[in-house]
C-alpha cells in the first residue's frame, strides 16, 4: 500500500503546527489517529512518537520555551521520526 500521501498529509501537520497554525492537541489527536501507520512499522516507532507527542503535550502547558520542554526542538524531532518512519515503510 502506498503511504506517501500519508506521510504528506503528516508533514504538513508538521509544518502547521511549527506555524502555530494547528493547535497541540488538534495535532496530536492527527498524528495519533495513524493506526494503521504505526502498525506497519516496528514496535519502537511507536513508542517514541507517543514519548514524543506526550512531552509535546506537557511542553504546551507552559507559554514559553523552557528548558524541559522546547516545541521547535520537539517540532525537529517529529521530523526526524517523520523521515525515519517513511524510508521504513518504503519498500525494500
Amino acid at each position: 500500500m502506498n503511504q506517501e500521501p500519508l506521510f504528506t498529509q503528516l508533514q504538513a501537520s508538521l509544518e502547521s503546527l511549527g506555524r502555530q497554525t494547528v493547535s497541540v492537541a488538534d495535532f496530536c489527536k492527527t498524528w495519533r489517529a495513524q493506526v494503521d501507520l504505526l502498525a506497519a512499522l516496528p514496535p519502537r516507532y511507536a513508542q517514541v512518537l507517543e514519548d514524543l507527542l506526550g512531552r509535546l503535550e506537557a511542553g504546551s502547558l507552559f507559554t514559553e520555551e523552557s528548558c524541559s520542554f522546547s516545541q521547535s526542538e520537539l517540532i525537529a524531532q517529529l521530523g526526524m521520526w517523520l523521515d525515519k518512519a517513511a524510508q521504513q515503510a518504503r519498500p525494500a
